[in-house]
């Protein structure tokens, strides 16, 4: 289509400053220049999101027309993004495990590394038994409820406790769950990590504070001033929510119970002490793709894990 000049250029709905693929390159450039790592995928994903498509088809149709509008909102999830505000607190959700997750401000943004904790969890499953089973499982310091979902997800029969001190989390975790289906699997508990459970669940997992104090200045913009505090930060040393979670692990898990926690990269040694010294066994550390040190694993008796490099 041509327009009355003959000129051959496209009519103005469709120009190349209002298209998809145009609307997603200027926000490239823009991110780029700014520094931003993630430049190329936070530009498509924003982008997308100002149009209501789905990011594959920026790629796949770029000359998608894109209204003034439209533009509008890309401009302002890119004022937000240049701010330092992550791209999914912009969205208000985040994907995990193939799902999707509502944020809020109580809680963490789940984040791909954490899915070496879901398979670390799926893999001591399938060694005990099968994910048919009836598990009874915990999840300390739920958050979105995320990892809770996620494990419910590959376990039909299973049920989940999901705690958490933050009441605010909570609410956003249940409505995680409703939204996946879970949620006559799920229940909420308002406490602080296992300290209200009673003893006999299966396996516990956890993705607690492991921030040192001392490291607040070397976190990114994005998650120093946006992830909740008290979800990051965990004493001087890092360790004092892993103090808080192993005695009580210890207390509740059953005969042949397995715990496993989510860990800064230079703690494993640290957390599979504090872990012996509780009275757990068979410790163990999961790296993940990256090949960092990121779960260790513990059982309440002798029972090897299995999955995962020690």
């Amino acid at each position: 289509m041509t327009d009355d000049t003959g000129s051959g250029a496209p009519p103005p709905s469709v120009t190349p400053a209002a298209t998809l693929g145009a609307l997603a390159g200027d926000l490239r450039a823009r991110f780029r220049a700014a520094g931003l790592e993630t430049a190329a995928l936070d530009a498509r994903i924003l982008s997308a999101a100002a149009c209501g498509v789905a990011p594959d088809r920026v790629v796949l149709s770029p000359d998608h027309p894109v209204s003034g509008d439209q533009r509008a909102r890309a401009k302002t999830f890119a004022r937000r993004r240049l701010g330092g505000e992550p791209v999914g607190r912009i969205l208000g959700e985040r994907e995990f495990w193939g799902l999707t997750f509502a944020l809020s401000a109580d809680t963490l943004e789940p984040r791909p590394d954490t899915e070496t904790l879901v398979e670390a969890a799926l893999a001591w499953c399938e060694a005990q038994g099968g994910r048919a089973r009836a598990w009874r499982f915990a999840d300390l310091g739920t958050g979105t409820g995320a990892i809770a979902v996620a494990l419910l997800s590959e376990l039909p029969a299973a049920c989940a406790v999901a705690v958490d001190i933050s009441q605010g989390a909570l609410a956003t975790a249940r409505a995680n769950a409703r939204r996946h289906g879970v949620s006559e699997r799920f229940l909420p508990v308002l406490g602080d990590f296992a300290q209200a459970l009673a003893p006999g669940l299966d396996f516990i997992v956890s993705n607690p504070p492991y921030i040192a104090d001392t490291e607040r200045a070397d976190l990114s913009v994005d998650v120093r001033g946006h992830d909740p505090q008290r979800a990051l930060f965990a004493g001087a040393d890092g360790l004092d929510a892993y103090r808080a979670i192993l005695p009580e692990s210890a207390r509740v898990l059953a005969g042949t119970g397995a715990l496993l926690l989510e860990i800064g990269a230079s703690q494993a040694r640290a957390v599979s002490g504090l872990a012996r010294a509780v009275g757990l066994a068979d410790t163990g550390v999961i790296r993940d793709l990256a090949g960092r040190d990121r779960v260790v694993r513990a059982t309440s008796v002798a029972n090897p894990l299995q999955g995962g490099a020690s």
